[in-house]
C-alpha cells in the first residue's frame, strides 16, 4: 500500500465515492483510477483515510473512513464501484477561501460543474446532510449542487482567532454572497431551512441580482432585533425556551457540555415524527465539535433577544431588514406535515413575496 500526498489524488478517490450508489455495474480501473498506482493508494486528510484496491477489473474501496465529508449515499454498498457516462460527480470542497471570506469554508458540492448552481443552506442544529437525499437528484438532473458548512459547523473555519464570532442573520447572509464570490458564481438558487432558509430570505431580498429563484421552509424569516425584544403570548414564548437559556451563563455551559444531547432534543422536537437512527444523528452532530459552534450558536440567539451586540459593519444591513423588506425573486415557501419547531402559517407571510409565488405543503 502506498501513501500519497491527499492533493495527488483526492479528485480521483472523490470521483470514486461519487459513482457509490448509483448504478451496480462494475467499471475499469483507468476510468476511474487513472493515475493511481495499481497496487492501492491511501488519501488521508484532517477527515480521515480512505484505502483503495485498484486492479484490471476494477477498484475497491476497503476502508471508508473519509465518506463522511463526501455525498455518497448507501455506505453499506461501497464494495462495488458503479457508474456511467453521463452521471455527474460529486466533489468534496476542499475549505474555500477568498478576500470577501472571513474564514475557510468547507463545502461539499455535486454535478456538473457547468450546471446551473444551487446553493443549499442548511440550520441549526443541523448541518449539510440535511441534504443527502436532494442533493444527489438535484445533481442527476444536471444541477450544479453546492452546500456549505455555516461559519460553526463542520470544517469551516475562522482565518483569524480576532475575527468576531458573529452569528447574526446579517453576517450569515454576507458569507453567503462572499462565499458566491469566491467560485465565481454570479447568480445561483438559493434554498435553505431555518438558519439557512433566513440567511436565503435575506439575500433574496438584499440582492436579488444574485438569486434566480428562491426555495425557502417556513417562508418569510427576516426579522429584527427590536422584532425580537417584543413579548410573544405565554404559550408562544414556551417555544423558544432554548433562546431563553441560551441568554444566560448557565445555557451557554450546558449547550458546549452538552452539545450532543441538546441538538438531539432540538431534533425530537422539531420533528417529532422522523424516526431518524443514531447513525443519522451523529454523521451530522460531528459538525457541532467546530470549536466555534458554541460562540456562533450562543452569539446569534442573545443578538436575537438583544442582548448581544451585532458588528457596525453590518448595521447598515440590519437597517434594511428591520424594515421587512419585500422579496421579489421566485419563490416556492415549504412546510412539513409535523413541523414542532415555531412557525407561522403561510397566510402571515404570502404578501412578503411579491414575484412568482407558490407554497406547498
Amino acid at each position: 500500500m502506498l501513501l500519497l500526498d491527499p492533493h495527488q489524488v483526492l479528485h480521483h478517490a472523490l470521483d470514486v465515492l461519487a459513482l457509490i450508489a448509483r448504478r451496480g455495474e462494475p467499471v475499469p480501473a483507468a476510468a476511474i483510477a487513472r493515475d493511481l498506482p495499481t497496487d492501492g493508494v491511501v488519501v488521508s486528510n484532517e477527515i480521515g483515510s480512505l484505502a483503495f484496491s485498484c486492479q484490471d477489473r476494477g477498484c475497491t474501496v476497503v476502508d471508508p473512513v473519509l465518506a463522511d465529508e463526501l455525498w455518497c449515499r448507501g455506505r453499506a454498498a461501497l464494495q462495488v464501484l458503479a457508474g456511467a457516462s453521463g452521471m455527474p460527480a460529486a466533489r468534496s470542497g476542499a475549505p474555500l477561501a477568498s478576500p470577501g471570506l472571513v474564514g475557510d469554508v468547507a463545502y461539499a458540492e455535486a454535478g456538473p460543474a457547468e450546471g446551473r448552481p444551487v446553493l443549499l443552506l442548511h440550520g441549526w442544529p443541523y448541518d449539510i446532510y440535511s441534504f443527502a437525499d436532494v442533493a444527489p437528484a438535484l445533481a442527476s438532473a444536471g444541477y450544479r449542487v453546492l452546500i456549505p458548512h455555516l461559519r460553526g459547523y463542520g470544517a469551516t473555519r475562522f482565518l483569524s482567532s480576532d475575527t468576531v464570532r458573529n452569528g447574526q442573520p446579517s453576517a450569515l447572509a454576507v458569507d453567503t454572497t462572499a462565499f458566491m464570490d469566491a467560485l465565481k458564481i454570479e447568480k445561483a438558487t438559493l434554498a435553505g431551512f431555518d438558519w439557512g432558509a433566513r440567511t436565503a430570505d435575506i439575500v433574496a431580498a438584499l440582492w436579488p441580482e444574485r438569486v434566480k429563484g428562491l426555495v425557502s421552509v417556513s417562508g418569510y424569516l427576516i426579522g429584527s432585533q427590536e422584532g425580537g425584544r417584543a413579548p410573544l403570548p405565554p404559550a408562544a414564548e414556551l417555544q423558544w425556551w432554548y433562546q431563553f437559556y441560551f441568554a444566560t451563563e448557565r445555557g451557554r455551559q450546558g449547550y458546549d457540555k452538552y452539545r450532543r444531547e441538546f441538538s438531539k432534543l432540538i431534533w425530537q422536537l422539531a420533528s417529532p415524527k422522523w424516526r431518524f437512527d443514531d447513525a443519522t444523528f451523529e454523521r451530522s452532530a460531528k459538525a457541532f465539535d467546530n470549536p466555534d459552534h458554541v460562540a456562533i450558536v450562543i452569539h446569534n440567539y442573545r443578538w436575537r433577544l438583544g442582548i448581544a451586540e451585532g458588528e457596525p459593519k453590518f448595521d447598515d444591513i440590519e437597517k434594511k431588514l428591520a424594515a421587512g423588506p419585500v422579496i421579489s425573486v421566485p419563490t416556492i415557501t415549504m412546510e412539513g406535515d409535523a413541523n414542532g419547531a415555531p412557525h407561522l402559517e403561510p397566510a402571515a407571510y404570502a404578501k412578503k413575496f411579491s414575484g412568482k409565488y407558490e407554497h406547498r405543503l
